[in-house]
């Protein structure tokens, strides 16, 4: 089987959502060649979700525990003070970050991250959600808002993605959590699923699960959501996942719905096993993309700003196997073309945000980690 950098032709027929994809060099809105991407950080372990302040500073996370502020002038704070412990087991620790919506005049922030048990007879860890006060130097008022019933005890496939909509609900994604697939069907716990809370940790009166056993679901069928983020126009909630060996996707989200892991999907096992033999069924909401290789998919956002007019409405993720940033042409609701940009530069891209410059900041995910600035 070829690789995804080895030829054009060859991506286009592996990939099942069948979008043709070029190299950033082919792009005629701006290519590699244009781009100048400047180290802004580095010495990060394990960098993996970012947020930027309304002044323009920068909060980072680190999986293996921590919170630093990365300064406009390029320093980096060193972790904050009173943050709580992780689990820092395999792709488990501190994961994502995000501001309050109403920021200026609270300084709270939010996180989630793998937290230990505290369930009697029930050891492991699962994604929390912690909400706190930003102070000089360091968390104020650390109160968890929000703790997974999918407690387990391995290190893998956790979500943890952040985002507030517009009427300032935070969407947290949950992992299915690897060998727990099944429960990912199941809206009596949180393997799998996409919670809906309000900022304090309440349950929406309008969520679609209020009378289970997991009121907070929004919507399931998930398997490991690694970007969310809001469509800058119409408001509507965007997710990411990672399918097993193929299939990851992009989904819009609807409340309630059933997104079909492992029901339905375009990968199969690791081991080469089907884990199903079925793509659609009845009920069951198709990818609005999904690609096969998978490219490990990570962060996701709506490019939005003048830097880069020509990516304005277009869809920005990072790719962790293929070590590249992806661009996916959105016109009319419908994904065009794909770019690839920053192959050689071999680094794993965990995080994509947008700068409020229009500058597109990375996070490379290494035991040196960076963040990276494009601009042209």
């Amino acid at each position: 089987m070829c690789k995804i950098a080895a030829s054009v032709a060859c991506i286009a027929t592996l990939t099942a959502s069948q979008f043709a994809l070029a190299h950033g060099d082919h792009d005629h809105g701006v290519s590699d060649h244009e781009l100048t991407v400047t180290t802004l950080a580095e010495g990060l372990v394990h960098p993996w979700g970012m947020a930027f302040l309304p002044n323009g500073d920068m909060l980072i996370t680190e999986r293996a525990g921590g919170i630093q502020r990365l300064s406009k002038d390029g320093t980096l704070s060193g972790r904050l003070e009173n943050v709580p412990d992780v689990v820092a087991q395999n792709q488990g620790g501190m994961l994502d970050i995000a501001i309050d919506p109403d920021f200026a005049s609270n300084n709270t922030i939010y996180f989630c991250y793998s937290k230990a048990s505290d369930v009697a007879d029930k050891p492991g860890s699962s994604s929390s959600v912690a909400k706190a006060t930003l102070a000089d130097k360091g968390l104020e008022n650390v109160q968890v808002i929000f703790s997974a019933d999918s407690i387990v005890d391995n290190g893998f496939h956790f979500g943890c993605r952040l985002a507030f909509d517009a009427d300032n609900k935070l969407y947290v994604a949950m992992g299915d959590r690897y060998k727990y697939m099944k429960e990912a069907q199941n809206t009596n716990n949180h393997f799998g699923k996409i919670v809906r809370i309000n900022a304090d940790g309440s349950v929406p009166q309008d969520n679609p699960f209020t009378d289970g056993d997991a009121p907070e679901i929004f919507s399931y069928g998930h398997r490991n959501v690694q970007g969310i983020t809001i469509h800058p126009e119409t408001g509507a909630v965007w997710a990411m996942e990672h399918g097993p060996k193929g299939g990851d996707e992009i989904n819009i989200l609807e409340k309630g719905a059933n997104y079909g892991w492992p029901s339905i999907t375009y990968g199969i096992d690791y081991s080469g096993e089907i884990i199903s033999d079925k793509t659609h069924m009845d009920g069951m909401k198709q990818p609005w993309i999904y690609w096969d290789p998978s490219i490990a998919p990570s962060g996701l956002t709506f490019y939005q700003g003048d830097m880069f007019k020509e990516w304005n409405g277009d869809i920005l993720v990072g790719s962790l196997k293929f070590t590249h940033l992806r661009r996916i042409e959105v016109e009319k609701g419908e994904a065009v073309e794909q770019f690839e940009y920053l192959r050689d530069n071999q680094a794993r891209i965990r995080d994509v945000e947008v700068g409020p410059d229009g500058a597109v900041y990375l996070l490379t995910d290494a035991p040196d980690g960076k963040v990276l600035k494009l601009t042209k």
